[in-house]
């Protein structure tokens, strides 16, 4: 079964796998979510990713549109099954910390705490939340065994 799934096609009208645990499920719609206030962010520049695409120049517009890009893509590659989907969405989960990091880095006047957490409770439990439910056992299990 695992070699005919590895030959299928990617499925461009299929955007969320209902047969997937419900912590993928999750995970997927928080990419989704992520995605699409990534996407404003970048387009502004009051949050991190938009303040990246300001403060570093190209790099940092290409660093913003991989990141969007990553948001999107791994949450479509889950639904469809994909290794490199789950492997995406660990990326993009982990790259608001690690963009935070990189950008406030040099900057004096903030704490490691608000570094990580980029002094937005909210947006930090969700982003910690999508961490949380790709790491989960059930998630890391389900795409062990039935990503291709």
């Amino acid at each position: 079964m695992n070699k005919r799934r590895q030959h299928q096609q990617l499925n461009p009208r299929k955007w969320f796998d209902r047969m997937q645990p419900q912590t993928m499920q999750i995970a997927t719609w928080l990419l989704y979510l992520n995605g699409f206030f990534a996407l404003i962010s970048f387009m502004d520049n009051r949050d991190w990713i938009g303040y990246a695409r300001v403060d570093k120049g190209a790099f940092g517009t290409i660093i913003g549109i991989l990141v969007v890009g990553s948001f999107i893509g791994g949450g479509f590659l889950m639904a469809n099954d994909r290794k490199i989907g789950y492997k995406l969405a660990l990326v993009a989960a982990f790259s608001p910390f690690a963009l935070r990091i990189w950008v406030l880095w040099s900057y004096s006047g903030y704490g490691i705490l608000d570094k990580i957490t980029g002094n937005d409770t909210i947006g930090f439990i969700f982003e910690a939340a999508l961490c949380g439910l790709l790491l989960h056992p059930q998630s890391r299990e389900h795409q062990r065994l039935w990503y291709s």
